[in-house]
């Protein structure tokens, strides 16, 4: 999860989060030498007061900052088009969950079961146990198994909310009536929070995301105490 005055990105919890960093970082590159050369540039024209006939006016410099910057475009293009394209990918699921965004809490339904489901409240801050942290904790995880593509079908029940979880690389808006979906693999067991991230009313600050990501051994356990408590 973020810690106080990070600068970056979260660690990578999936493949496509680490896509995303992998991409950030290239064009941010990109981004750093176009910003160096037009700083030198300027600072070249005002220092210097000497002039020359070839760099006012040349159809070689005009043909250079044509090219050159359709080039760097597609430099940018290309891997951000191959992203948005894995984004959507969705390879035969191992588990599909329901996700219903309600004012203020979320509830969770495993299709694939036949009575699995619950809702997940936000632990008010005088019920939090040591470790636990304010604001993020819910009172039921959203557990899934590690290293398994998982689908999330999102959508409302009210008005528009937003399932987004940082460091898996997961965010869907929840639209009433309409159903979206989303894909992700969690490379590594751990605790991932998230928060609804469209603004939905007086508690949206108060509706947080926690994906639990056990082996796949934990989690038939998990779901069959699930199943004998309901």
């Amino acid at each position: 999860m973020a810690q106080p005055t990070q600068l970056g990105f979260q660690d990578a919890a999936s493949p496509l989060m680490e896509e995303l960093l992998h991409f950030h970082d290239h064009a941010l590159m990109i981004i750093f030498l176009i910003s160096v050369m037009v700083l030198y540039i300027i600072v070249l024209m005002i220092s210097t007061k000497l002039t020359d006939t070839y760099i006012l006016d040349s159809q070689e410099i005009e043909i250079i900052w044509t090219v050159l910057p359709a080039m760097i475009l597609i430099l940018i293009a290309l891997p951000s088009l191959r992203i948005l394209y894995l984004m959507d990918e969705i390879n035969d699921p191992h588990l599909t969950i329901k996700a219903v965004g309600h004012q203020w809490y979320w509830s969770y339904e495993y299709t694939d079961y036949e009575d699995l489901g619950f809702d997940s409240y936000m632990i008010p801050t005088q019920d939090l146990t040591p470790g636990q942290f304010r604001l993020l904790e819910a009172d039921h995880r959203m557990v899934i198994p590690v290293e398994s593509p998982i689908r999330i079908l999102i959508s409302a029940e009210d008005v528009l909310h937003s399932w987004a979880v940082p460091s898996l690389g997961v965010k869907m808006d929840a639209v009433p009536g309409r159903l979206n979906q989303v894909t992700f693999i969690a490379a590594r067991s751990g605790v991932f929070y998230g928060q609804c991230s469209e603004i939905c009313g007086a508690n949206h600050s108060f509706m947080p995301i926690v994906v639990e990501a056990v082996p796949l051994a934990h989690f038939e356990s998990w779901s069959s105490l699930m199943l004998e408590d309901t």
